[in-house]
């Protein structure tokens, strides 16, 4: 007879969509043990229904435009609030498999992707190298502090959602973007109110720029250590009004944002 522990390890091996079997072949056992075994998988299979539950619903635009459109891209941007680096734009087409076979357990999905916003640092990482992995192409685009300064913040996140559209190295057949329609862009595009959360393409995108864009904040806090950048990544926390105040801007501010503060 197999010991708790070498039961517990087969369970922990075996993936999601195989814990049905396993569960079926201990079920019979009595020992407190593997009943907390076996509900622990009851509860794992559970949680992934409901995942892909969640996924589903969060590819519903995608659905919509499937038949007309081969290559959907999904739009958005990270760091239009911060008083300090670039706004940084994601655009992401995901696999047509992700959006047709989310329910084969053969398929290809991304379990947690979602906006940004409600995805903790460590998972954004994780995430942002699988979307990498899977994505048919990703792309980014940045605008500098001082082209937002120049042309304000609005027509500087256009320019980077259209220098990520380039980057992805081919042209889509429809953009879903975040709540914006960008102009000049010759490509049939939605946008979606809160796409962030209910659209997989741009949560995918959020993750790619919100990444990005923290990465480069952490860069400069090693250049600029006196405001905190690892720590607010720009935006106008206390301690970063206050470093503000004390040091004057650096090279990365934004002008336009911190005029009442310095």
């Amino acid at each position: 007879m197999l010991s708790i522990k070498e039961i517990k390890a087969i369970f922990d091996e075996t993936p999601v969509v195989g814990l049905e079997s396993k569960i079926n072949e201990f079920i019979n056992d009595e020992r407190s043990g593997v009943i907390k075994i076996v509900e622990s998988a009851k509860k794992r299979i559970i949680k992934h229904e409901n995942e892909i539950k969640r996924l589903d619903e969060m590819l519903f635009f995608e659905k919509k435009y499937r038949p007309d459109c081969k290559l959907i891209c999904g739009i958005d941007e990270a760091g239009r609030g911060p008083f300090a680096g670039p706004v940084v734009a994601g655009a992401v087409i995901l696999p047509v498999d992700i959006i047709e076979k989310l329910d084969d357990p053969d398929g290809m999905h991304i379990e947690g992707l979602n906006d940004s916003k409600k995805v903790n640092p460590k998972r954004r990482e994780e995430l942002y190298d699988e979307i990498i992995e899977k994505a048919v192409a990703y792309g980014v685009g940045i605008s500098s502090p001082a082209r937002i300064d120049e042309i304000n913040i609005l027509q500087a996140t256009y320019e980077a959602m259209k220098r990520a559209i380039t980057d992805l190295g081919t042209v889509p057949d429809m953009l879903l973007n975040d709540a914006v329609t960008i102009p000049e862009v010759h490509i049939r595009q939605v946008g979606i109110v809160k796409g962030d959360a209910r659209s997989l393409s741009i949560a995918a995108a959020s993750i790619i720029a919100k990444v990005t864009r923290d990465r480069m904040m952490i860069d400069y806090a090693e250049v600029y250590p006196e405001y905190g950048f690892e720590k607010n990544k720009g935006y106008g926390s206390a301690e970063h009004i206050k470093a503000l105040k004390e040091h004057g801007p650096c090279p990365i501010h934004r002008q336009s944002f911190i005029h009442s503060y310095v």
